[in-house]
């Protein structure tokens, strides 16, 4: 049985979009929804979500708009995406907020 394919056209934007966030920083489900610009910041939470683990597009760089981690639904997704940000040198707070004003990576503007 041949495996079906999650991304659409619209996603492979938005993962290209992702791809594009350096290592160190994060972006937020509204920023890359306003970079792609014809789709939700929901649309990009279906769109992390349905990114394997071991794929090149570093999910683990898209947080809301608190700076904070949105649960995914895979069981341990969220903790798996905290060691990757500490792993990048992202720090959280008590609340489990990342400073966005310190660690926001703002787009190129073409």
């Amino acid at each position: 049985m041949k495996k079906k394919r999650l991304a659409t056209p619209l996603f492979d934007v938005i993962f290209e979009v992702v791809r594009s966030i350096p290592k160190g920083r994060v972006a937020s489900y509204g920023q890359i929804a306003s970079v792609v610009g014809r789709c939700s910041p929901l649309m990009v939470g279906y769109a992390m979500a349905a990114v394997p683990f071991n794929s090149d597009v570093p999910w683990h760089r898209v947080v809301n708009r608190k700076g904070m981690i949105s649960s995914r639904g895979d069981g341990d997704g969220d903790q798996i995406q905290r060691i990757l940000l500490e792993a990048e040198g992202i720090r959280f707070d008590e609340k489990g907020r990342i400073d966005l004003n310190r660690v926001r990576w703002e787009f190129p503007v073409c």
